[in-house]
């Protein structure tokens, strides 16, 4: 099964498209609170999950012990929920060949965030993996994605659109691993309409403030995903993590008319 087909079966059995963010901050108590912080959310939160996304740099903050408990933390996944890496690796060639085969083979996680900025040569050690995605940053949900990502070239192209040309020529391929996107929906309005129907994993929503209706009315099939990391591990209020994932999850449906 591809990916992407993985994926979407996840969105159908749950109803949902959030995707549940583990961002374990380093300062709330060191690698040992994280472990059991992050074991709660993931139990809490699995009915509700399209996809989980741990973010590495809140485990390299951790040190050694850090990179320990994400180890752990995968290996004890839930395993009908895909696991989305959110390690953003740009490399030559040699190198990614073998963060591909840590990231696919060592660690066993589904999808990769990866920099698309040292062209195709840079992904194409990910692109030969059975079963597994990757997501290409295209238009981030930052405010400095207009310093490079949407500027506009001579040709009257966005700079995000030699992004979503790679991803095309792996399609046109028939590469084994399923190429994504990353949009984030505080910048999603304008681009939606060139963004071709790949899997997009989508921040911005929550705390970044962003607003699903474009994303909803863009009328896409892929199986799209929303991030939301704060907005269920540090809402700071009664809530139980779970009890925020459903709402976030509904909220998420009921802009989709689900």
């Amino acid at each position: 099964m591809r990916y992407s087909e993985r994926l979407q079966a996840r969105i159908e059995k749950t109803g949902s498209r959030l995707c549940v963010g583990l961002d374990p901050r380093p300062g709330d108590g060191g690698a040992g609170f994280a472990r059991d912080f992050l074991k709660r959310v993931v139990e809490e939160t699995a009915g509700w999950a399209a996809a989980f996304k741990p973010n590495m740099a809140y485990f390299e903050a951790m040190g050694i012990e850090g990179i320990r408990v994400l180890e752990e933390l995968l290996a004890g996944m839930p395993e009908d929920v895909p696991v989305i890496l959110d390690a953003k690796r740009s490399d030559i060639g040699e190198t990614q060949k073998y963060y591909a085969q840590g990231y696919f083979a060592g660690w066993n996680v589904d999808a990769v965030t990866l920099n698309p900025f040292l062209g195709y040569d840079s992904i194409e050690p990910f692109l030969d993996w059975e079963g597994k995605g990757v997501y290409l940053l295209a238009v981030t949900s930052n405010a400095g994605s207009a310093d490079f990502q949407q500027q506009r070239l001579a040709d009257g192209r966005s700079v995000f659109e030699l992004v979503t040309g790679l991803g095309n020529r792996a399609v046109g391929e028939g590469r084994a691993t399923d190429v994504g996107y990353v949009v984030g929906l505080t910048n999603a309005a304008d681009v939606l309409s060139k963004i071709p129907d790949a899997p997009l994993l989508v921040p911005g929503l929550g705390a970044q403030g962003g607003d699903l209706g474009a994303l909803a009315a863009a009328g896409r099939s892929a199986p799209d995903v929303i991030n939301v990391s704060r907005g269920i591990l540090y809402a700071g209020d009664d809530r139980g993590f779970g009890a925020r994932a459903r709402d976030w999850a509904e909220k998420i449906a009921g802009a989709y008319g689900g």
